[in-house]
């Protein structure tokens, strides 16, 4: 007997199994940490101010520091902007709406000084006191803090109605307008080498901007009268800087976290008297700052007048011109990346001195004069700090808020002398004399700047040392730069820019380096 076996049909035997599906990256990293494969982040810290909770994503981890992309540098511009626009704007333009409003024309006459007076002198006690402490506490709590308490201080200046208690806000208020510049270090900080230029001028280019605006929107507001609209707006701005910060400035450790506040203090005032780069800077930076305020204060002295005889409103829209300079600073700045920032310096002043020269010509005869000026004035005005701002961070990477700070107090200083000495030529002597002011002042940074060379050690203070290579490039690490063996039993030899230095060490010892960074010395230890 034959046994037939059983069959199954085709269609019973075949089985279709389920595909398997590719879990999502967010799922895989799940699953490694649920295994202990992949252990959470650790964060250096997760609340600000012990409540406040900072956003997942913005929390250093010292494992993937944050990267400093366009979009956030852009962002930091943008925080420069609106800060410097609403402490110009509500701070210095609506003093005198409001005391008339208030008071009368008669008390606005006998305080008129006094108060813008008090918002700068506080200013000056902010560069000073206030931001140096970048290098010394996280920048992000800081820039909340201080954003937070300019806003409070705002709102009571919108509120007050007594003269005394506005003129205590004001110089208070002052005191924390200085969010720029802790955010400008925080950029050199957080960019490449390579890009730090580019960064450092996209920021100040926003500094600049707000200033600008603020000129324009002053223009506005003295043609209209509509004062209280100045500090919606002030407050507005700020309320929105610190939304803004709070959700999108990544977190940061301190920088120095063996040394106090005072010890802070002290070595920024001995950068300021031991540094040559950075007194070369400063003077610099105070003779421009000088010729930057003695045109804009002037300008409105000149365009007023004869033959131009324009209105307040139309004044204050040369601003415009200005603002489209400014805009050319991250552009140039791409290109001070691949220069020796001495040779930026050195473009700049030059063509400063022609712009100057154009003004002293025509300035109070054709207006094209005056436009080619202005935008000349603040194209050149943003490349000269960035190329000083780049040079003067090289100094010392864990004190750029306090070399920035010294480096702040020059330029206000200059401010301050361009507004007062440059009124006083232009009331006295014509426009003229006033545009010849701002000239020689241009001669004077450039004597400055040449009897010190591009390539000069850090404590050298006159010479040429080094050649004149423009090129970053080319001097970023010359051939043979490091430790190398001389040759001699015992002995190495240090080379850094060319420069050799010698040192004996125990045969047979590992070489060990370290780096002051407060005197940027290289020691061997052995």
């Amino acid at each position: 007997m034959t046994t037939r076996s059983a069959t199954t049909s085709p269609a019973a035997s075949f089985i279709i199994e389920p595909q398997a599906v590719k879990p999502t990256k967010k799922e895989s990293l799940t699953q490694l940490r649920n295994v202990n494969v992949l252990p959470e982040p650790e964060f250096a810290f997760t609340t600000e101010f012990g409540f406040l909770p900072i956003p997942r994503h913005l929390r250093y981890n010292p494992a993937k520091p944050p990267h400093f992309g366009l979009l956030l540098n852009i962002a930091f511009a943008f925080a420069a902007t609106f800060s410097e626009l609403s402490n110009f704007v509500a701070n210095l333009y609506y003093c005198q709406p409001l005391l008339s409003a208030y008071y009368g024309a008669s008390v606005w006459v006998m305080y008129h000084s006094r108060i813008p007076t008090l918002v700068q002198a506080g200013y000056a006690v902010g560069i000073v006191l206030v931001s140096p402490l970048g290098d010394l506490l996280r920048r992000r709590q800081l820039v909340l803090c201080i954003v937070a308490i300019s806003t409070a201080l705002t709102i009571g200046l919108a509120l007050t109605s007594n003269l005394v208690v506005f003129q205590v806000l004001s110089f208070f208020v002052g005191i924390v307008s200085v969010t720029p510049q802790i955010l400008v270090p925080l950029a050199a900080d957080l960019a490449s080498e390579k890009r730090r230029a580019t960064a450092v001028a996209l920021v100040l280019s926003g500094l600049l901007l707000g200033i600008l605006m603020a000129r324009v929107l002053a223009g506005v507001i003295a043609e209209f009268r509509s004062w209280r609209v100045v500090y919606y707006f002030a407050i507005g701005v700020q309320a929105l800087v610190l939304v803004g910060s709070y959700f999108m400035l990544p977190d940061y450790p301190s920088k120095n976290s063996d040394l106090t506040y005072f010890k802070i203090l002290w070595t920024m005032a001995k950068f300021a008297v031991t540094e040559p780069i950075l007194i070369q800077a400063c003077l610099i930076n105070f003779a421009s700052s000088a010729c930057f305020s003695n045109f804009w204060v002037t300008l409105t002295f000149l365009l007023g007048g004869s033959p131009y005889n324009y209105s307040t409103l139309v004044i204050g829209l040369f601003g415009l011109v200005g603002m489209a300079g400014v805009a050319m600073g991250p552009v140039l700045g791409r290109g001070l990346d691949k220069l020796v920032p001495w040779y930026g310096t050195l473009a700049s002043i030059l063509m400063l001195l022609v712009t100057s020269a154009v003004q002293t010509g025509a300035g109070g005869i054709n207006v094209a004069a005056v436009v080619i000026a202005t935008f000349g004035l603040d194209v050149f005005t943003q490349l000269l700090r960035v190329s000083l701002t780049t040079s003067i961070f090289g100094i010392a990477a864990a004190a750029r808020a306090r070399l920035n700070a010294v480096s702040i107090l020059s330029i206000f200083i200059g401010q301050v002398m361009g507004t007062s000495v440059g009124t006083h030529v232009f009331v006295k002597f014509g426009w003229r004399a006033g545009a010849a002011l701002s000239m020689g002042l241009f001669g004077l940074q450039l004597v400055f700047l040449l009897i010190r060379g591009p390539h000069c050690q850090r404590f050298t203070w006159f010479g040429y040392e080094g050649g004149l290579e423009a090129r970053r490039s080319a001097v970023q690490r010359q051939p043979g730069d490091g430790v190398q063996d001389s040759g001699e039993k015992g002995k190495v030899v240090v080379q850094k820019n060319g420069k050799r230095i010698s040192t004996v060490v125990l045969p047979g010892q590992d070489i060990g380096r370290t780096q002051d960074e407060e005197k940027g010395e290289v020691t061997l230890k052995g």
